[in-house]
C-alpha cells in the first residue's frame, strides 16, 4: 500500500504517505490535492494538512462545505480503510448531483436555442425564397398596389366577419310589438338557456291592453334611483340631460295638464361616472360643486369591465330617494326593506319639487330605499312619467303564477293581498347557469312580499337573451342580491347587459323573477338606421297600427272570411309566421320616417326647423310628402310647398296624439350619437301646442255649430210652449245650469 489511513484517539481519520511512493503517484496526489483544492478551501493556520503525520494534532478531515446550506447532502460519510482517493472521489460525487443539475439547465437552454435558431433560420429561409419569387413586387408602383389589394382583403374580411357575427340583419316587427302582447318570460321553461323564439315575441291573435290602467292614479307612486352611465368628458351632454328630460315639465309631470310632478315625486336622477383621468379631476369636481348630481365609482371609467356591477353595489349602499309625498287611496306597500331610511340628501336643480318643498320644511322627511334601481346609458332620451307608471303598475302587480301563461290583463291591486304561495308548475327559470358552474346557492331566504322584476327592451337571438343595455330596472331585492352574493361578481366583466341577464339566471328565485318587456315604446332614434329605429311614436299613431294590424292578421289567418278588406301583395304561409325563425312580413317593420341600412334624409329639402321635426313623427303627414318630380321646375316646386303647407296645417296636437290621456307614449329613444339628434328628440317629444290652429278653428266651428242647435231647439220649444222658457233655465238668450 503506498498509503495507510490511520484513526486518531478523537476517532478522527488523518492520512499518512508512505515515502516511498512512486515519483508518478506523487504527481497524482499533486493533481488530486490541486483538484480537491479547487472544490475545497484551503485548510485554515492551526489546523493539520492533509499529509500531517499520524502524530499531528488530529483535526477533522474535511472542513466545511462553502457551498449554500440547502444544496449540502446531508447523508454523513463513513470513514473506510480504503485509499486516501476515497475521500476526495466522495465529495466530488456529493458534488456532482448539483453540477448534473446545473449542466443539464445550461444544456436545455441550449438545446432551446438551438430549436428557435432552426425557427428562425426555417423562416428567413422562406422568406428568402417569397422575396425572390418572380410574382413578387419589387417596383415602388408595384409595391404600393399589393398594399392596396392586401388592405382592401383585410377590410373586406373584417366586414364579412362583422355581417357573419352580427345577429341584427333584418328590421324587426315593431309594428306586431305594438299591436299584439309581448312575451315577459322565457318561451322555453325547461331550460330557459336554449331560448328558441328569437323574434317571434308576440301572441298571435290578441290585442295589447290599454294603458295607462284605470287604477294608475289610485297606487302609490314608485321610488326610482335613476344612474345615467356617463364619462369625464361627456359635459355637454350631462347638460343637455339636465336641461331637458331631467327637469322638463313634460317629461315628469307627463302630457296635457300633468299631475304636478307627484308621479315622479320619488325619482332620482344622478350621473354615474369612474374615476376621471387627472387632466379632468378639476372639472369634474367643480361640475359636482355646481350641480350635486354626480356619483363617483372606485373603478376606472370603462364600459364592459364591471362599471355596471360597482354601480349596483354602490347603490344597495348609497341610493336613497324621498318618501311617499301624496297620499293616495291605496296605502304605500311594506316591503323588507321599507324600515331604511336616512336623513335628506342634498338636491340637485332638477329633483321634484316635492323633496325641495319638504327640505325648506321645519321637519323634513327622511329618504328611504327605491323600489327600483335603474341604470340608462347617456345616449338615451329617458320620458321619466312614462318610466315610472309602467314600473309603478308592475310593483303593484299581482304575479302570474308560474305554471300559466302570462296574461295581457294582468290584474292590479295591493300586493299585501296577493297570496304568498306560488303554484308548483314549471318554473320559467331555472338554476342552470348555479348548477353549471357549480356556484353555492346564497341568500335565499327573501321576502315573498318582495318584488323581483328584471325590467326592459328584451333582446332575443339565436345565442342571447337579455335586456338592452339602454336602459333597464331592477327591484331593489335584486339589486340588494346582485351586491351581496360573491358568485355575481366573478361575471362582473364582459358585454354588462348580457351579464345582469346571467345574474338573473343565477338567483336562488329565478323562477319567481319577472322578465317584464316593453317593445313597443323603446326605440332607436329615426336618423340610427337600425333594426329598433323608426319615426318618434305616439299613442295616436299606434291606435291607427293595431287597426290596421288587426285586419292584417284577419287576411292571414282568415282569408275566406276577409275577401271583402283591402288585399295585400305580400302572401305568406301560416306555418311559416309561426315558425320561430320564419318569415315575417316586411308590412310589419315598415317605418314612414326610417329605412334600415339607409341614411335618413328629409322628404323635402328646405323645411323649416319644426317641419322638419314634425317629419320625423312615425305616421305623420309631413313624413310622407315627397318631391314632385313629374312636371316643370316652377310647377314643381309649387307643388310640393303646397303638399307641406298642406301637411303642417293638417298636423296633431300634443292632446291629439296622447288622446287626452297624461301617460300612454314613448318611454326611451336610444342612439341618440350627436347632440343635434338630442335636441331633435326634445323638441319631438317635450315642446309642441296641445291644440294646433286647425283644431282650435275645428273646436270652435263644433262649438258654434252646438250653439246653433241648442238656440234652434230652445226657439222650437218656445213656439210650442210660449212663456214656458225659464222652465228649461234658460235666461237672457243663455242656458242656465
Amino acid at each position: 500500500m503506498p498509503h495507510s489511513v490511520e484513526l486518531s484517539d478523537r476517532g478522527r481519520v488523518s492520512y499518512e504517505y508512505d515515502s516511498s511512493s512512486s515519483e508518478s503517484e506523487a504527481m497524482v496526489n499533486r493533481f488530486q490535492s490541486r483538484r480537491s483544492h479547487f472544490l475545497i478551501p484551503p485548510v485554515p493556520s492551526g489546523h493539520s494538512s492533509v499529509n500531517s503525520s499520524a502524530t499531528s494534532t488530529p483535526v477533522p478531515s474535511r472542513s466545511g462545505s462553502p457551498l449554500p446550506q440547502f444544496l449540502v447532502n446531508s447523508q454523513p460519510l463513513v470513514s473506510t480503510t480504503s485509499d486516501t482517493d476515497s475521500e476526495p472521489a466522495a465529495l466530488l460525487r456529493n458534488r456532482n448531483p448539483w453540477r448534473q443539475e446545473r449542466r443539464s439547465w445550461w444544456h436545455i437552454s441550449r438545446r432551446s436555442r438551438r430549436r428557435d435558431g432552426r425557427t428562425w433560420r426555417f423562416t428567413k429561409r422562406w422568406a428568402k425564397r417569397i422575396v425572390r419569387h418572380p410574382l413578387f413586387p419589387r417596383q415602388p408602383i408595384t409595391i404600393v398596389l399589393s398594399l392596396i389589394i392586401l388592405s382592401l382583403f383585410a377590410i373586406f374580411l373584417t366586414l364579412f366577419l362583422m355581417y357573419i357575427l352580427n345577429p341584427d340583419k333584418e328590421p324587426l316587427p315593431w309594428r306586431a310589438y305594438c299591436s299584439m302582447p309581448y312575451m315577459n318570460s322565457p318561451p322555453d321553461p325547461a331550460n330557459p338557456s336554449l331560448y328558441h323564439d328569437p323574434y317571434h315575441n308576440y301572441s298571435m291573435e290578441m290585442t295589447t291592453p290599454p294603458f295607462p290602467h284605470d287604477e294608475l292614479d289610485t297606487l302609490p307612486p314608485a321610488g326610482l334611483f335613476v344612474g345615467v352611465f356617463s364619462t369625464d368628458s361627456s359635459f355637454e351632454r350631462r347638460a343637455l340631460v339636465r336641461s331637458t328630460w331631467a327637469s322638463h315639465p313634460r317629461s315628469r309631470d307627463g302630457a296635457g295638464v300633468g299631475d304636478d310632478g307627484a308621479g315622479t315625486s320619488r325619482t332620482i336622477v344622478r350621473f354615474i361616472l369612474g374615476q376621471p383621468r387627472k387632466d379632468w379631476e378639476r372639472r369634474i369636481q367643480l361640475e359636482m360643486e355646481e350641480y350635486n348630481d354626480i356619483i363617483i365609482l372606485p373603478v376606472s371609467e370603462n364600459m364592459n369591465d364591471g362599471k355596471s356591477h360597482t354601480y349596483f353595489s354602490w347603490a344597495s349602499i348609497n341610493a336613497w330617494v324621498p318618501p311617499v309625498y301624496v297620499k293616495s287611496s291605496v296605502p304605500p306597500p311594506i316591503f323588507s326593506y321599507s324600515n331604511a331610511s336616512k336623513l335628506p340628501l342634498p338636491l340637485a336643480s332638477h329633483d321634484p319639487s316635492y323633496a325641495w318643498q319638504d327640505l325648506s320644511s321645519p321637519l323634513p322627511q327622511p329618504w328611504v330605499r327605491p323600489d327600483f334601481v335603474v341604470k340608462v346609458d347617456d345616449d338615451a332620451f329617458v320620458m321619466l312619467a312614462e318610466l315610472e307608471a309602467r314600473l309603478r303598475l308592475e310593483m303593484h302587480a299581482k304575479p302570474p303564477p308560474t305554471n300559466t301563461p302570462i296574461s295581457p290583463h294582468r290584474p292590479i291591486h295591493r300586493r299585501s293581498e296577493t297570496s304568498t304561495s306560488h303554484s308548483s308548475g314549471i318554473p320559467r327559470h331555472n338554476n342552470s347557469y348555479r348548477k353549471l358552474f357549480n356556484i353555492p346557492t346564497t341568500y335565499s331566504t327573501f321576502q315573498e312580499q318582495d318584488p323581483l322584476i328584471y325590467w326592459g327592451y328584451l333582446v332575443t337571438n339565436r345565442l342571447h337573451r337579455f335586456m338592452a343595455g339602454e336602459l333597464y330596472a331592477l327591484s331593489w331585492s335584486l339589486v340588494d342580491w346582485v351586491a351581496r352574493d360573491p358568485s355575481v361578481k366573478d361575471l362582473a366583466w364582459g358585454a354588462e347587459d348580457k351579464q345582469t341577464a346571467k345574474w338573473m339566471k343565477m338567483h336562488p328565485q329565478a323562477d319567481k323573477i319577472r322578465w317584464v318587456s316593453e317593445r313597443c315604446w323603446i326605440y332607436d332614434h329615426p336618423r340610427a338606421g337600425t333594426v329598433y329605429g323608426h319615426g318618434f311614436l305616439f299613442p295616436s299613431e299606434v291606435r291607427r297600427i293595431q287597426k290596421h294590424m288587426s285586419s292584417a292578421l284577419g287576411r292571414i289567418f282568415n282569408p275566406a272570411s276577409s275577401s271583402l278588406l283591402p288585399s295585400s301583395s305580400e302572401h305568406f304561409d301560416v306555418e311559416e309566421l309561426l315558425t320561430p325563425y320564419g318569415r315575417t312580413p316586411s308590412a310589419w317593420a315598415y317605418s314612414s320616417v326610417s329605412t334600415f341600412h339607409v341614411r335618413y334624409t328629409p322628404p323635402v329639402p328646405d323645411l323649416t326647423t319644426l317641419q322638419s321635426i314634425e317629419a320625423l313623427v312615425e305616421g305623420a303627414e309631413m313624413s310622407l310628402v315627397r318631391q314632385d318630380t313629374s312636371s316643370s321646375s316652377s310647377l314643381s316646386t309649387s307643388s310640393t310647398e303646397n303638399s307641406v303647407a298642406r301637411a303642417w296645417a293638417n298636423r296633431e296636437g300634443r292632446n291629439a296624439r296622447y288622446e287626452g290621456k297624461r301617460v300612454g307614449g314613448t318611454i326611451v329613444v336610444h342612439f341618440i350619437k350627436q347632440n343635434t339628434w338630442f335636441l331633435e328628440t326634445a323638441l319631438a317629444l317635450l315642446e309642441g301646442k296641445e291644440f294646433t290652429e286647425a283644431e282650435s278653428r275645428q273646436d270652435e266651428v263644433e262649438l258654434n255649430n252646438s250653439d246653433d242647435d241648442v238656440s234652434d231647439a230652445v226657439e222650437n220649444f218656445q213656439s210650442i210652449f210660449p212663456g214656458q222658457q225659464r222652465t228649461m233655465g234658460y235666461l237672457d238668450g243663455q242656458l242656465v245650469p
